[in-house]
């Protein structure tokens, strides 16, 4: 069985008629055709630089992560003073962190209580202002 590859990278009817098609429907499908063309023999150069690029990557984040401390993102310094001092302060500042948003916490409560205090109140005066103007009918206490 002959095999014939008329896709090919490079200057053939075929891809020259893609390419005349491709600016036809939609003008970047033309100008990949012609970066198939001219570079397609090098996407399997490519697709490997690319794949060892993301091994590489891979490598990298599984050795950072392995070399974190406490559990914070951060390197090993090498220094055991240094890295027992950042812990340290490391959970010094969480701690202040938790106890600011437990103070955010409690002042939204607070405000919340004012507001609904506030529109009670106006409520009530609205209610008393209308009872007055009808002529003494029924209030409504709430």
């Amino acid at each position: 069985m002959v095999t014939t590859n008329a896709l090919r990278p490079a200057w053939t009817p075929l891809t020259i008629l893609l390419m005349v098609i491709g600016f036809i429907i939609f003008w970047p499908l033309g100008f990949a055709m012609i970066a198939y063309i001219l570079w397609g023999d090098r996407i399997p150069e490519i697709r490997r630089h690319f794949e060892g690029a993301a091994a590489d990557a891979k490598r990298e984040w599984r050795g950072f992560s392995s070399r974190t401390a406490g559990g914070y993102g951060f390197a090993n310094s090498g220094n055991a003073a240094f890295d027992a001092y950042r812990e340290r302060e490391l959970k010094r500042l969480d701690e202040e962190r938790r106890k600011l948003e437990e103070e955010r916490r409690e002042f939204e409560a607070y405000a919340s209580d004012l507001r609904r205090a506030r529109d009670k109140e106006e409520f009530d005066r609205f209610m008393r202002e209308r009872s007055n103007r009808k002529g003494g009918g029924e209030t409504i206490d709430l």
